[in-house]
């Protein structure tokens, strides 16, 4: 395979909730497609290169404003996701390539909505993204029906190694299973139950997986093993999700605002029987450039 050289490679981080993401400029660099998927593994290895969840390319949409495409860092392309938007729509703005505070990203799970939240000084400090429908359809998740006439799957036993968990699986443009706990998981069952669930038969795809734990109607805590990446620090999507999951089964009230705690930090979503809207915080962490990378 032929190699490929980028020479004085200019990047930068962004974390939204310690979900952090490498940003680069595609409308400039023009990766080759079939270069994309490796880039993303190089660049996000902890150990040897700069290390992040996923790496997010800017590129030109014939549909919207702009495009986002978000790559995880084991390679594989994510459909959505809710942190990472968040930065990229920081990123667009302050670099001008959007002068608008609302706009409207493609991704592969459709149309997004951002409107950005500025401080005094035209920095983003936070964004509010209406993630759009959630979708319900065990198809569409896509889940295996636990009966074949089974439409939706809300509030189901799946059997997991040892245990029995109820799931809800909701997609928010990528998979999700949702499932509500009395007390919070610790990192070690976190990472042995959410490996087993991603990885379930029944999810053709693979899932992410959130544990919620109920404090109020309007208030909750989300732990998250995320679909190619393992433990991470808050998800955008699956905080949605979790929210949505949540109102069909009347822990949380619909149309008003829950204060969902990452181990990031929080996000505010709402869900009002049809648009999802999510909002929270978006920082950078740094700016680099690369002298040389092959790959």
């Amino acid at each position: 395979m032929e190699r490929f050289i980028l020479q004085n490679f200019e990047f930068e981080k962004f974390h939204g909730l310690g979900n952090d993401y490498i940003i680069v400029n595609d409308l400039e660099l023009q990766i080759p497609e079939n270069k994309k998927a490796k880039l993303a593994e190089k660049l996000c290895e902890w150990h040897f290169s700069i290390g992040a969840d996923g790496l997010i390319y800017v590129c030109d949409s014939q549909i919207a404003e702009i495009k986002m495409r978000i790559f995880n860092n084991d390679g594989t392309e994510a459909e959505m996701c809710g942190n990472g938007i968040r930065c990229f729509s920081k990123y667009i703005y302050e670099h001008n390539i959007i002068k608008s505070q609302e706009f409207d990203v493609e991704t592969l799970k459709g149309i997004i909505h951002a409107r950005l939240k500025l401080a005094e000084v035209e920095e983003v400090t936070s964004v509010e993204i209406n993630m759009g429908e959630p979708i319900l359809q065990c198809e569409e998740i896509p889940i295996i029906p636990d009966k074949n006439d089974s439409f939706e799957c809300i509030n189901e036993a799946l059997p997991v190694l040892d245990k029995i968990f109820n799931i809800s699986a909701v997609s928010m443009g990528n998979p999700h299973a949702v499932i509500f706990v009395d007390e919070q998981l610790d990192d070690n069952d976190l990472n042995k139950y959410g490996s087993a669930i991603e990885t379930h038969k029944r999810f053709p795809n693979k899932t992410n997986v959130e544990f919620v734990k109920v404090i109020s109607p309007h208030e909750c805590t989300v732990r998250v093993f995320e679909r190619g990446v393992g433990i991470t620090n808050s998800c955008g999507t699956g905080s949605c999700a979790s929210i949505v999951a949540g109102v069909i089964l009347g822990k949380f009230k619909r149309g008003e605002s829950v204060v969902v705690h990452n181990d990031g930090g929080d996000l505010i979503i709402s869900f009002d029987g049809e648009n999802v809207l999510m909002e929270g915080p978006v920082e950078r962490v740094f700016i680099g450039q690369i002298k040389q990378l092959e790959f």
